[in-house]
């Protein structure tokens, strides 16, 4: 699945290019709940055509109906840019199916410049993370190199998001479960790496968006250059493997580390990096394992909902209840039988 930046400003670019009219549109502030996040972007060609979101679906409709030939002709400002609220009161929230007390800010682009749009699609295309500034009163777009993902910053005049690459996942070990993990995670966003270097083990058709690399699991995680949008996630059951990877990951800038494994097998990984590769208790505090939320899951599919669900929850800064975690309520559900 494709990055959502790159597919919203690529479809701009080929639709201007085709000589149409479009609408880019860019959640830039939010009060109370929201459906869509911050930076979220959506593009709008005049036959209706969108590509992106920014809320469950009544906003694009109004914009539809607002910036678009599907119900007469269209009506555009004669400003380049205009900053639009949605959800200022509790009828307009109700309108538009904002949660309640929900409201959002869009900066609508009626005449993004071609040539910038042109840029920034092939910079996205080669994996850069990009800085794109907008400057509302004269219209004007800069492209920069970023080191790191940045918040969105919006002061009514001037809009400053970081585009790029989302979020990454690298799977150490191929078969079943790294399969349903992979597909989940390119529902959700993620480029997908599988690293296997036993080849036996590879699938005898490669999964689509997927890439395989056969490097050993350390030589992989260095290659794959693991950020603050990076998941590192052993599953080849082989400690020879998993170790080589997690003792890389561990001292990595990603969010998420985790290895498949029972209690026992988790316990016995623990106590082997300290042992014989001087990690520490530390060291390990953000190693995930077992991993996966508590769900009574059994098949790979269902541990594969299990894993992602815990990846996401800690991407988006929720703290999982203790009870929730395999190893705590697996210890309780013993205690009770």
């Amino acid at each position: 699945m494709e990055n959502i930046d790159l597919a919203v400003n690529r479809a701009a670019h080929e639709w201007l290019s085709s000589g149409h009219r479009v609408v880019l549109a860019t959640v830039v502030r939010t009060w109370g709940s929201s459906p869509r996040p911050v930076g979220s972007m959506m593009v709008l060609r005049e036959d209706g055509k969108t590509v992106g979101s920014v809320s469950g679906g009544c906003i694009e409709d109004d914009l539809v109906c607002r910036y678009t030939t599907v119900d007469g002709p269209a009506s555009y400002p004669d400003t380049p840019t205009e900053v639009v609220r949605y959800g200022v009161n509790a009828d307009e929230a109700h309108r538009f199916g904002l949660p309640c007390g929900g409201t959002l800010e869009l900066v609508l682009e009626f005449v993004p410049a071609i040539e910038i749009l042109s840029e920034l699609v092939e910079r996205l295309e080669r994996g850069e993370l990009v800085r794109r500034s907008l400057c509302l009163v004269r219209n004007l777009v800069r492209l920069d190199s970023a080191d790191k993902p940045e918040e969105l910053c919006f002061d009514g005049t001037s809009l400053s998001c970081t585009l790029g690459p989302g979020y990454r996942m690298l799977l150490i070990g191929a078969g079943t479960l790294a399969e349903y993990v992979a597909t989940m995670a390119l529902f959700n966003g993620f480029s997908v790496t599988v690293c296997d270097p036993r080849r036996d083990r590879l699938p005898a058709r490669a999964q689509s968006g997927v890439q395989i690399v056969t490097d050993m699991p350390d030589d992989a995680v260095i290659a794959f250059r693991p950020d603050s949008r990076s998941c590192i996630v052993a599953l080849s059951h082989d400690p020879k493997l998993d170790d080589l990877a997690l003792l890389e990951a561990l001292h990595s800038t990603a969010f998420y580390v985790g290895a498949i494994g029972s209690r026992a097998n988790s316990d016995a990984r623990r106590e082997r990096l300290i042992t014989h590769f001087g990690e520490t208790e530390a060291s390990l505090a953000r190693l995930s394992g077992p991993i996966g939320i508590y769900i009574g899951s059994k098949t790979p599919a269902e541990i594969a909902v299990s894993v992602m669900a815990e990846i996401l929850a800690i991407k988006n800064g929720v703290n999982i209840p203790r009870e929730m975690s395999v190893a705590v309520a697996k210890r309780h559900e013993r205690r009770e039988c």
